[in-house]
């Protein structure tokens, strides 16, 4: 197994981004899956290189990063360090990164022989990284296929519970992480974005107009972004491939951090069929 930890990528607003590599060095050519965190994660969160080396056991580049505002930093990976680039975090950035990561691994990284590298390229996105990779699978054109675990429905959605007007004088609202029981602010521009650059982030849209093969991907038991949603994002492409897992809640039985040598069980599941799905659209 050849495990490529903590590269760092320039993002697109100069901040770095930390990003992994994971593959098996076997001298054929392997389809690529670019995965990205969601809201208040990070990459080396719970299960995560468990996951990667999963996929990567299986004939995939696996390749897992930071976006560069997540609030974490390259010298410290799964803290919450730097909460001023968290809230000057937006959907621009996110999608912008992802960009920035799919040219290093495309075009610029030094870590994969050619011979080893296909250029069938998916996109895995967990939760608020769901919307991020659905929006950036559609726009780029080297993109193969989109698989969404847990998608968020929209941002409009995503961003419902926060008081517009005060967010406005305030300049400022604060998310409690649950985990480490931290004060995370979120500025205004965060909604400023959002609004400037509506067409680039409309998720409705998107799903409308993608012509890709796409999986929804979601746990039965979630009660953070319900089922719910995932059956009006297949509704919105009726061409998509939706698929619950049993007893999945919105993590598929993660947590963080995570002590044992084996997946749970539902994101098990969701790796299965995640792999199924990919192998259906591989052009040979």
């Amino acid at each position: 197994m050849q495990i490529h930890k903590n590269i760092i990528v320039k993002g697109s607003k100069g901040l770095p981004i930390s990003l992994d590599i994971f593959y098996k060095r076997t001298g054929k050519a392997k389809p690529i899956i670019v995965f990205s965190h969601g809201f208040k994660g990070f990459k080396d969160w719970g299960h995560y290189d468990l996951v990667a080396k999963t996929f990567a056991e299986q004939g995939f580049v696996f390749v897992k990063f930071n976006f560069s505002h997540n609030g974490t930093t390259p010298q410290h990976l799964i803290d919450f360090v730097d909460l001023e680039a968290f809230g000057n975090n937006n959907y621009s950035i996110e999608m912008d990164d992802l960009g920035r990561v799919l040219d290093y691994i495309l075009e610029k990284q030094p870590y994969l022989l050619d011979k080893e590298l296909d250029k069938q390229l998916f996109l895995i996105g967990h939760s608020r990284g769901g919307g991020i990779t659905l929006l950036k699978g559609v726009e780029d054109v080297r993109v193969t296929g989109i698989i969404t675990w847990g998608s968020v429905l929209t941002f409009d959605k995503f961003m419902a519970g926060i008081p517009l007007e005060a967010w406005k004088v305030e300049n400022v609202f604060f998310t409690i992480n649950a985990r480490t029981d931290q004060k995370m602010p979120l500025y205004y521009q965060l909604y400023e974005d959002y609004i400037a650059n509506y067409a680039r982030l409309d998720m409705k849209q998107a799903a409308k107009n993608i012509e890709k093969p796409w999986l929804i991907l979601h746990g039965q038991e979630d009660d953070v972004v319900l089922p719910t949603d995932a059956e009006e994002l297949h509704r919105w492409q009726p061409q998509s491939q939706l698929v619950f897992i049993a007893s999945g809640d919105h993590t598929f039985g993660g947590s963080h951090p995570w002590t044992a040598d084996v997946l749970p069980e539902p994101c098990a599941a969701a790796i299965t069929a995640t792999i199924a799905f990919i192998q259906s659209t591989i052009q040979v």
